[in-house]
């Protein structure tokens, strides 16, 4: 086995290095020509070649034209090999069976694919694209991307506002989310909230259009969209295909990916081009793709949908493939997906030899060639707005978000009651009388309450991961800003009120020290330790797309935490091999502060009304009369600076996971 994958991998190497291409990951990627032309309009020329494996692959080039060498039981995933083609304005439909690689033309077209491995040229108006093309253009992606707890205008105005320039006025963005509101046949559900899992809001249809309605704001000449009729029953997928056909005679460029339309959604297109297997079988005029098919002797029957057609005709199933005067050499396939993919290497060498195909190539290599010749390049800005203006809408965002989210409200109520009742717990106890022991399981319960409830800022980036790469890619906002808004609007006020709050209601119910200075050293701490623990949870979480995998993780972390918190185990006990570890234990210098904030200049050995401390009862080596005594015990100082060395360590621990969370963020792979 050894020596047939390494023979296997140097033949693929040798493919690789012959064919100028790039391995990545597990994609090859070979000659790669996109070129784009615009005259009053969007034109496009994409060469593309590229192939994806999952095992390896043998590979040998003839001609222009790949044929692949396939070695048996080897499996194969491809996407997009060869396209070449052209896009006016219009209704630019791209059709094919699942797989056939519709969605990574889109994104390479729309510079969303990953741009590692890649080569080639994207000319607007005979210039380069801009660096920043994708926040000109509109892509709308799949799986509608709507902040379900806003309305339809709420979230219309959310676009204008970060995607339209600060020289427009207010009043003038209003009347663009009006008019787009007024197109998409929205107003009347404009101040109907779009929905989550657990309220209902606006129909699907309606949610679609509210995701076309974003990227209409900004009045783009080239839209991108995938799929968008998946999800919608016929008649609503023909009300969104009639509303892309309106918009398309205004002189919009809208390229979108469909797998099987009806006849009334096919007749509307005014290109289309078919892919299969990752080969183009046909681009052009959409009323001469029967013509040209029939000229193969493929003709489609009276009645049939003429995109149920040519699907029949890439899978094999279609009554004028037996018929047809095309020699498809089919006798010998074991398989359909290896029969689709002969028939869709036979369409697409016919296509390759085509007049049309090589006048098109011919024209656009040209084009091409002046635009490098010139090395000119369209100017683009990378964003409409400044920082502090998408800092101030995110963090409105963010907040209303967070008030119309019922289990967020519903977990703080929870949260606050069951305190409540441990309180009460505490209260029924006379500290004065038991010492130290109540006061210290007290503190320990603070502490260790604080960290636990910061285990749900896991989802603060997670649920909401997809609407971030979607709007950054679109250009509404930067990095820095969006994560600044989720500390401002969501993690501060979800751990400081809670803080103050809890705080408030158990130091003088509980009993602890009647001094006011250690009230609020008290506060200060149980909000940094909250603080440092949910700076460690996003850390953890950023990144991650399950929660339940970023929950798992830090409650690891947690615990062991929790048992290097000084209150389990006496540390002094702890054998110098593992006591390093209590250095990243946050419980361990909240509560060293909470203790030695509230045991300084105790006395627990002065007889009472109540009668005589129970430590005191005799006095032996283990006698604790003073707080500085226990303290001492437990090899904690009591100077000023070891109280606030504590707070001090909270807060680098906060910045430093901060830190952590904002580069993991930063550097998240935003494209496919």
């Amino acid at each position: 086995l050894f020596p047939s994958l390494l023979l296997g991998l140097l033949c693929g190497c040798l493919c690789v290095f012959r064919r100028q291409g790039i391995l990545v990951g597990g994609e090859v990627f070979g000659d790669c020509h996109v070129c784009v032309h615009v005259e009053s309009g969007l034109w496009v020329l994409c060469e593309f070649c590229c192939m994806y494996t999952a095992y390896i692959r043998t590979m040998t080039i003839k001609n222009s034209i790949n044929q692949y060498i396939y070695s048996k039981n080897i499996q194969s995933n491809r996407l997009l090999l060869f396209y070449s083609g052209v896009m006016k304005p219009g209704l630019n439909a791209i059709l094919g069976p699942t797989g056939c690689g519709k969605s990574s033309l889109l994104d390479i077209l729309s510079t969303r694919k990953d741009p590692q491995g890649l080569s080639g040229d994207i000319l607007l108006d005979g210039m380069g694209l801009p660096t920043h093309f994708k926040c000109m253009s509109g892509y709308v992606v799949q799986d509608d991307i709507v902040m379900g707890t806003l309305t339809v205008r709420e979230n219309l105005m959310f676009s204008a506002a970060l995607r339209l320039p600060l020289s427009m006025s207010k009043y003038e963005k209003n009347q663009r989310v009006d008019q787009v509101l007024k197109e998409l046949d929205l107003a009347k559900v404009a101040d109907t909230k779009v929905g989550t899992y657990f309220s209902r809001g606006v129909s699907g249809g309606e949610r679609k259009r509210t995701s076309i309605g974003l990227e209409l704001i900004t009045n783009p000449k080239v839209l991108f969209l995938d799929e968008p009729t998946t999800g919608l029953d016929a008649s609503t997928a023909n009300a969104v295909l009639l509303l892309l056909k309106r918009m398309s005679l205004q002189g919009k460029t809208i390229i979108f990916s469909i797998h099987q339309p009806r006849y009334s959604i096919f007749k509307l297109f005014d290109s289309l081009t078919l892919l299969a297997a990752g080969r183009l079988l046909y681009h052009g005029p959409a009323d001469n793709a029967l013509p040209y098919f029939k000229s193969l002797g493929f003709v489609c029957e009276p009645y049939n949908n003429p995109a149920d057609f040519f699907l029949d005709i890439i899978n094999g199933d279609s009554s004028a493939v037996a018929t047809s005067k095309m020699a498809i050499h089919s006798a010998v396939l074991e398989a359909t997906e290896r029969e689709q993919e002969t028939i869709a290497l036979t369409l697409a060498v016919q296509f390759s030899k085509c007049n049309f195909y090589k006048k098109m190539l011919e024209e656009l290599d040209a084009m091409s060639k002046e635009q490098k010749r010139l090395g000119t390049m369209i100017k683009g800005l990378p964003y409409s707005t400044p920082f502090l203006h998408q800092l101030k809408w995110l963090s409105k965002r963010t907040f209303k978000n967070l008030i119309g989210n019922p289990q967020n409200s519903t977990a703080q109520v929870n949260k606050v009651f069951c305190f409540i009742v441990v309180v009460h717990m505490f209260s029924l106890s006379n500290l004065k009388i038991l010492g130290f022991s109540c006061r210290v399981g007290a503190l320990f319960f603070l502490a260790t309450n604080q960290v636990l409830n910061s285990i749900t800022t896991v989802e603060l980036f997670i649920s909401e991961k997809r609407i971030f790469i979607h709007e950054y890619i679109s250009g509404y906002y930067r990095v820095s800003a969006y994560f600044f808004s989720k500390l401002i609007a969501d993690m501060m006020p979800m751990r400081t009120l809670p803080g103050i709050i809890l705080t408030s209601l158990n130091y003088f119910t509980i009993g602890f020290k009647p001094v006011l200075a250690s009230f609020f050293i008290m506060m200060l701490t149980i909000i940094l330790i909250a603080y440092a623990s949910s700076s460690l949870a996003l850390a953890v979480a950023t990144g991650q797309n399950i929660t339940s995998v970023a929950n798992l993780l830090i409650n690891i972390c947690f615990v062991f935490m929790i048992v290097f918190s000084g209150i389990l185990v006496n540390l002094t006990t702890i054998t110098p091999s593992l006591l390093w570890l209590e250095y990243f234990s946050i419980p361990r210098y909240g509560l060293n502060a909470l203790q030695i904030n509230e045991f300084t200049g105790l006395r627990f050995c002065n007889e009472t009304p109540e009668g005589v401390n129970v430590t005191c009862v005799s006095t032996t080596a283990f006698t604790v009369c003073t707080g500085e005594d226990y303290l001492e015990m437990q090899g904690i100082g009591t100077t000023a600076w070891d109280l606030w060395q504590n707070h001090v360590a909270l807060i680098c621990m906060t910045i430093i996971f901060l830190t952590i969370a904002y580069l993991k963020l930063k550097f998240l792979k935003k494209y496919t």
